[in-house]
């Protein structure tokens, strides 16, 4: 099996450096055009199905990715979900909240004023002096109220990870997926393939928008294959 993540394109927040989470923010108009020329791109990669974050930003741009894809994903996504021999209940798009985006609890929608990695909107910025660490030592990252913790997220993500290797030893044949998913929920999946440390979570760096990095199992382990490719 081999999996093609993708990080959601751009949304109004990611444009004003607002923390998201799990809040159930669109794409903005570049977001959309960077899921499409990503779509272009992988127009010929035949996916089998697609897996997406249940948050909107996620399946919207998996579905500008498969527009025009000539995989049996993209047939049945133009289809309307459903195409000869597939059940009625069968859909081009499965959602699985394991790869839906950390949660920041009370601090989403806020910025991080000052950090290495990432800076936002002044206006909306944390005044958690500590909050840095989530981008600049996530070994030390304390989740606000209502928040997830990196471990966590981590964890999740591997399970779903798991999961997947475990269907291709039962479905015994290779599968091409789309994995359409966040910035920290990416690198969460990295870090199982990767088996990184977490105060390596971000290496090198946050992903951009519709950055694409691609894995595939070997006897039984995920190993990466390529890391963050832009294709626009």
């Amino acid at each position: 099996m081999k999996i093609y993540i993708i990080r959601h394109g751009q949304t109004q927040w990611n444009a004003s450096g607002r923390l998201q989470g799990q809040t159930d923010i669109a794409l903005n108009e570049k977001g959309r055009e960077l899921a499409a020329r990503v779509g272009a791109a992988l127009k010929q990669i035949p996916f089998d199905r697609v897996i997406s974050s249940p948050l909107i930003r996620s399946v919207e741009t998996a579905k500008l990715v498969l527009r025009e894809n000539t995989g049996r994903a993209g047939e049945l996504l133009r289809a309307g979900g459903k195409e000869a021999g597939a059940s009625q209940a069968e859909s081009p798009i499965a959602v699985d909240r394991r790869i839906q985006e950390i949660s920041f609890g009370e601090y989403e929608g806020y910025s991080v004023p000052v950090s290495s990695l990432f800076a936002g909107d002044a206006k909306f910025a944390i005044t958690d002096p500590d909050f840095h660490n989530f981008f600049d030592a996530p070994e030390k990252y304390v989740p606000p109220k209502g928040g997830e913790s990196l471990s966590c997220l981590v964890e999740r993500t591997g399970d779903f990870l798991r999961e997947l290797a475990e269907s291709k030893e039962e479905q015994g044949r290779e599968e091409i997926v789309l994995v359409s998913t966040h910035g920290a929920a990416s690198r969460a999946l990295l870090a199982n393939i990767k088996h990184t440390m977490l105060k390596d979570f971000w290496y090198p760096g946050v992903p951009k928008n519709c950055a694409v990095s691609i894995a595939e199992t070997r006897n039984g382990r995920w190993e990466l294959l390529e890391q963050d490719v832009i294709f626009y």
